[in-house]
């Protein structure tokens, strides 16, 4: 165990020295407990052995007693104070951290939404800027708060995580690793009051801590991290070999619902892939801005919001046929995959008695577009 960490901070060692531009590394886990604050600080004493100039830029340590003690002997930029609705409150110091430019920086819950009246609204913003500022940075986060896993995990525990960070910003890690735990290892520890204090435990046992929730969640994560791994080493072969890249275009309505889902499968299916994807909306004339109701424009800016924040570029584009629309822009764009959201009445009959799909099937089998159409 011992001799696997010595590795992984020697690996990271290497990446830190290979190039003066920020390297970002992040631990991944299934929940709050798993020990990825702890590891983190394990790391940073294992740097600053290494003779790195380490900085701590925040952590949360939750008054759990060992990760606390871990603190001993690591320096801490002071954090900054602000005053929020009467009262007094600390946040990571970005500015003291850039202007003190160590060699790393440890932030921690990268998923964190920041004080009202911050420079930036959430924290890991605030990473991507001390990152351009060619400083490296370890941080931490759980699974539940990846964006475009948000309808999954809220599949598994019934709960919506509203703190969460764009697929894009986990893709720009140098390194991704996973803090793995048994599910019963994991609700021992709750039960010993490593992760909550007392009184929330019998709590947390029946609601995100469920043996079933813990599974799941440890499948979601540890498929994450190999997909991250997986992506990094076919983007090197791509390079390498000149091979074509896949690029993706998700096609949406102004249903809130299902342009969402559409919208969170494409980007996952990019991320797989690595590669560039578009989301095209088509206003038909009875959808212009003097026509369309305002809940459903106001989904549709939510919904090319949720697609930027994902790494993904919005068409808009005004058009009477949206079969043509789609065609003309997968040939302009030189989409290799268009995806759509499922039919709600019988494919079958959909292709049988709509021109749309009719026309949209006829074109695509003609050509190298793959259709995908996602549930």
């Amino acid at each position: 165990m011992e001799n696997n960490r010595e590795d992984n901070v020697q690996h990271f060692l290497d990446l830190i020295r290979k190039s003066r531009k920020g390297k970002f590394k992040v631990y991944i886990g299934m929940s709050a407990g798993v020990g990825k604050t702890y590891r983190m600080l394990q790391e940073a004493h294992s740097l600053l052995k290494n003779g790195i100039d380490i900085k701590i830029g925040f952590i949360e340590t939750h008054n759990r007693k060992e990760t606390h003690e871990l603190l001993a002997g690591l320096p801490v930029v002071p954090r900054r104070k602000l005053f929020y609705k009467g009262k007094e409150l600390e946040e990571m110091d970005v500015q003291a951290i850039i202007n003190l430019r160590p060699e790393v920086v440890i932030v921690d819950e990268l998923a964190h939404t920041n004080i009202e009246g911050s420079k930036n609204e959430k924290r890991w913003q605030d990473v991507i800027e001390i990152l351009d500022a060619g400083i490296n940075v370890i941080s931490a986060v759980n699974i539940q708060h990846i964006e475009s896993l948000n309808e999954s995990v809220k599949n598994i525990t019934g709960i919506e995580v509203k703190e969460r960070i764009p697929d894009s910003v986990l893709a720009q890690a140098d390194e991704v690793v996973n803090i793995d735990l048994t599910a019963d290892e994991l609700i021992t520890r709750l039960k010993e009051g490593k992760i909550y204090e007392a009184g929330k435990i019998e709590m947390a046992l029946r609601n995100f801590f469920k043996g079933e929730h813990i599974l799941q969640l440890r499948e979601l994560a540890l498929k994450e991290v190999a997909s991250q791994v997986e992506r990094k080493v076919e983007t090197e072969v791509i390079k390498n070999k000149n091979i074509r890249q896949e690029k993706l275009m998700a096609c949406i309505s102004s249903n809130e619902k299902t342009a969402k889902r559409v919208i969170r499968k494409t980007a996952r299916l990019a991320n797989y892939y690595n590669s560039k994807w578009f989301v095209l909306y088509v206003q038909l004339p009875e959808e212009s801005a003097d026509k369309i109701a305002l809940d459903k424009q106001r989904h549709l800016i939510n919904n090319f919001k949720l697609a930027t924040e994902l790494g993904g570029e919005v068409l808009k584009i005004e058009h009477t046929r949206i079969s043509k629309a789609i065609i003309e822009q997968a040939e302009l764009k030189k989409i290799t995959t268009v995806c759509i959201g499922k039919p709600r009445m019988n494919f079958l009959k959909i292709i049988l008695s709509t021109n749309v799909f009719k026309e949209l099937l006829n074109k695509l089998s003609s050509s190298d577009i793959d259709l995908i159409i996602l549930s």
